[in-house]
C-alpha cells in the first residue's frame, strides 16, 4: 500500500529562511531604487515644469523612452551595456541603478503635476512676503504640490517594489528568483508561490497603510 505524500514534503524551515533572505534583498533593492529615483524624479519634474518646451524636447524624450520601453528589456540591455563598456557592475547594483532611473522617469511626471498644481497667485504671495524663488519653492510650492500628488507617488513606489522581481533576469537572488529555484527543487509551485506572495504582501501592505495614515493626518 502506498504511503500518503505530505503536501509540505520537500519544503522546510531552511527554505522559508532562504525566501526571507531573498525578501530582504528585494526590500533593499526597492528602497534604494525608490529613494534615489524619487529624488531624481523631483529634480527632473522641476526642470520639465520650469522649461516646458526645451525640457519636453530634451529631457522629456529621454524620460518617455524609459517609461515606454518594458523594464525587463531595460534591465537586460543596460546590464549587458555595462559589460560591453568594461564596467564591473554586479547584478545587485545594476538592478538598483536601472530601477532608480526607471523610477525617476515615472516620478518626474508626478512631480511636475504637483509643482504645476500650485498656481501663480500662491507663488506671488510667497514672493510678496520677501521669499526668494528657491525659498518659495522650498516653503510653498514643494510642500503643497508634492503633498497633493503623494497618492500617485505611493502607486509608483508599490509598482516599483513589485517590478523589482524583474531583477531576477540578471541573476541576483531576489525573492522571485529564489522562489523559482525552490520550485525547481521541491516541485511544489503552489506552496512556494503562496509563500513568496505572502512576503510581497508583507512588504507592500505596510507602505499602503502608512501612506493612508499620512493622508488622513494631512486632511485633519
Amino acid at each position: 500500500m502506498n504511503e500518503p505524500i505530505s503536501f509540505f514534503s520537500g519544503f522546510g524551515p531552511k527554505d522559508l529562511w532562504y525566501l526571507s533572505q531573498a525578501a530582504w534583498q528585494t526590500l533593499v533593492i526597492s528602497a534604494l531604487s525608490i529613494s534615489t529615483g524619487t529624488l531624481l524624479g523631483i529634480f527632473f519634474g522641476w526642470i520639465l515644469s520650469e522649461s516646458k518646451i526645451v525640457g519636453a524636447i530634451t529631457l522629456g524624450l529621454v524620460l518617455d523612452a524609459f517609461r515606454s520601453v518594458p523594464l525587463i528589456i531595460q534591465l537586460v540591455l543596460f546590464y549587458n551595456l555595462f559589460n560591453v563598456l568594461g564596467l564591473a557592475v554586479n547584478p545587485f547594483w545594476a538592478g538598483v541603478i536601472i530601477l532608480a532611473v526607471y523610477t525617476s522617469a515615472l516620478v518626474a511626471n508626478v512631480a511636475r503635476g504637483g509643482i504645476e498644481a500650485v498656481g501663480p497667485p500662491m507663488r506671488r504671495a510667497g514672493r510678496s512676503l520677501g521669499l526668494s524663488y528657491f525659498q518659495t519653492m522650498q516653503h510653498v510650492v514643494w510642500p503643497i504640490g508634492l503633498r497633493a500628488v503623494f497618492p500617485s507617488w505611493v502607486g509608483v513606489a508599490l509598482g516599483v517594489l513589485k517590478d523589482s522581481a524583474l531583477v531576477s533576469v540578471l541573476g541576483h537572488p531576489e525573492l522571485l528568483k529564489v522562489a523559482r529555484d525552490l520550485i525547481t527543487r521541491t516541485q511544489q509551485p503552489l506552496l512556494v508561490l503562496a509563500v513568496a506572495g505572502a512576503f510581497y504582501f508583507a512588504l507592500s501592505f505596510p507602505i499602503s497603510r502608512y501612506a493612508a495614515h499620512l493622508e488622513r493626518k494631512w486632511q485633519s
